[in-house]
């Protein structure tokens, strides 16, 4: 009987080891990414540039099917812009069918500036989702996400930034027009936005970028919204235009630093 109570125990014991072994293969070092994933909606279905920033059907959360939604998790080694309440978090939002290898996700925008240096040097927390394939963002799939990172890891709640390419551009606009009490700014870069939804953007400090040469995603997309934005008083957003460039407005905006030095400035 003794023996049969000791190997139950021992067997006990062993699995709590292993799910602590586990467990551990998922918690990030500093100064590395690590790809996790989580169980959200799949998402709104894509559309053209041409309409996604045009009123259209939208499906209820309820009427989406599940998926797995992988994302890269940085940690920073840099604590320079540590408060009591934890670390910034910049939620970077890719462009259209940029996440259907996470691998190359890894490669580009935020994932690629934080692994710069080794990871030394990047202050944020940084959350880069993919996007399921032949869908484009919606709160439903990021909202999750940063619940989760919110609640296990060291996050200042009034230091959230949001920022995103062409389609994660049109995902910034969206994002925080639905959820503006999560975001202390946000940087859309080659996206657009319904002017119908300037009403909700007026209190959330945002940086536009656009190429005025862009033939992808028109830069009327960002003028419209930013025009909607001042028409009603809103004073917090801001617009640059790059002259003679086309869609790829990213090495502009990132160049000096300048863009980053301003998020993390902006505090809820």
């Amino acid at each position: 009987m003794k023996k049969t109570f000791a190997a139950v125990v021992f067997c006990v014991v062993l699995l709590l080891a292993c799910f602590a072994a586990a467990a551990g293969q998922d918690l990030p070092a500093p100064g590395k990414q690590v790809l996790l994933s989580i169980i959200a909606p799949v998402g709104q279905p894509f559309r053209s540039p041409e309409e996604a920033d045009l009123p259209g059907e939208e499906y209820l959360p309820s009427e989406e099917p599940l998926t797995e939604i992988p994302y890269w998790l940085f940690l920073p080694v840099n604590e320079s812009e540590k408060t009591e309440k934890g670390f910034p978090l910049l939620l970077f939002l890719h462009g259209a069918g940029e996440g259907a290898d996470p691998n190359h996700l890894r490669s580009i925008g935020i994932p690629a500036l934080a692994d710069r240096d080794g990871g030394t040097t990047w202050p944020f927390i940084t959350v880069s989702p993919a996007c399921p394939s032949e869908s484009r963002w919606s709160a439903e799939q990021i909202l999750p996400i940063l619940d989760r990172v919110t609640a296990e890891y060291p996050v200042d709640p009034d230091r959230v930034y949001v920022m995103g390419i062409s389609m994660g551009g049109y995902g910034t606009w969206m994002i925080l027009g639905k959820a503006p009490d999560r975001f202390a700014a946000g940087a859309p870069l080659c996206g657009g936005c319904d002017p119908a939804n300037a009403p909700k953007l007026l209190d959330v400090p945002i940086w536009a970028f656009h190429g005025d040469a862009d033939d992808v995603v028109l830069p009327e997309r960002s003028i419209a919204i930013f025009r909607a934005i001042k028409a009603l008083g809103g004073e917090k957003a801001r617009l640059t235009l790059f002259c003679g460039c086309g869609h790829g407005c990213w090495d502009g905006a990132v160049a000096d630093g300048e863009l980053f030095r301003w998020l993390l400035s902006q505090s809820r």
